[in-house]
């Protein structure tokens, strides 16, 4: 078996091995591909493994050779799945390897907005403890999460990790979700979205993107939050449309807005919501702790085993 990996950086930079993947086959390894590159580099491979890198239907009939696709993440929206059916080729993802983490991002950016932290340490480092009268000070608002209602958009690993959490903190959790009320864990509501985006003092996002979700916090959603709500998006950027989010903040229609993820990746230098005083958005992390990532490549490798012995799992084709 040939074996190409397409774009092993961000998933091992390094630190990890692909060593066991050498015992199935001959095993390339390319850092990044570009668009222009990925047929030539995967044409000799029977199977391909790819984070980022597209495989439509226009690189899937230039690789007749090609036998599986192992997408180096959860989504694989990166693969022409029909395509991939059309061609008899197996395509499998990760499941759940990054829940932990990415419900411990949303909770990261959720402390940063109401304790301020890193607010408070930058302003250490110059001295304004030291000069302080009193023995302690405080320039921005200092809020507690007990009492309050966080309101989760999707109820899928991660927003069900998220829930616990957050009940864990004494919060109020509601959902808006496809799943019936009597199928939510204890002590959940189920909401309209309406009705979700008007209760919730935290709103974080966890739903699939689909023609449905695109842009589901825009102009008009965003009038139905009250002006303290925080925003959370760990899910996918393009659940928001960046301009209307940038817009209520620099209004104070909203407190504040964290992301891990944006529209577009890396953003723009002129994305609005860069310049945004209460937007915090961290590159693309959350599921890029060093456990998650020992699980993702374990899985992967484990995807590819069972392949190769004739009995796939985690199939998504």
């Amino acid at each position: 078996m040939n074996i190409v990996i397409l774009d092993g950086y961000t998933a091992n930079p390094g630190d990890l091995s692909w060593e066991s993947l050498k015992d199935l086959g001959q095993l390339t390894v390319y850092d990044r591909t570009r668009p222009e590159e990925t047929v030539e580099r995967a044409k000799e491979a029977d199977i391909v493994l790819t984070n980022k890198v597209l495989l439509q239907r226009s690189e899937i009939e230039q690789l007749p050779r090609l036998k599986y696709i192992g997408v180096l993440a959860t989504g694989y929206n990166v693969v022409d799945i029909e395509a991939a059916q059309e061609h008899g080729i197996i395509v499998t993802n990760v499941p759940a390897y990054s829940t932990e983490s990415v419900a411990q991002m949303v909770f990261a950016h959720l402390l940063n907005v109401t304790n301020r932290t890193e607010h408070y340490a930058q302003k250490n480092r110059a001295g304004e403890w030291s000069s302080c009268t009193d023995f302690c000070y405080w320039d921005t608002n200092l809020t507690e999460l007990a009492g309050k209602t966080f309101g989760i958009v999707g109820l899928g690993n991660i927003g069900r990790r998220v829930a616990a959490i957050a009940q864990a903190f004494g919060m109020s959790v509601v959902a808006y979700t496809s799943k019936s009320a009597d199928e939510l864990p204890a002590g959940i509501g189920k909401r309209s979205i309406d009705e979700l985006l008007s209760e919730s003092d935290v709103l974080s996002l966890h739903c699939p993107l689909t023609t449905d979700t695109r842009h589901l916090i825009n102009s008009r959603t965003l009038r139905l939050m009250k002006p303290s709500v925080i925003i959370i998006n760990t899910g996918r950027g393009q659940l928001v449309n960046d301009q209307d989010v940038a817009d209520a903040l620099r209004e104070n229609r909203i407190a504040a807005f964290c992301a891990d993820v944006l529209t577009e990746e890396p953003p723009r230098a002129d994305n609005p919501l860069l310049s945004c005083e209460n937007a915090f958005i961290t590159p693309h992390i959350a599921w890029a702790t060093n456990e998650a990532r020992i699980r993702l490549i374990a899985v992967v490798i484990d995807n590819v085993k069972a392949f190769v012995a004739g009995k796939p799992i985690n199939v998504v084709s």
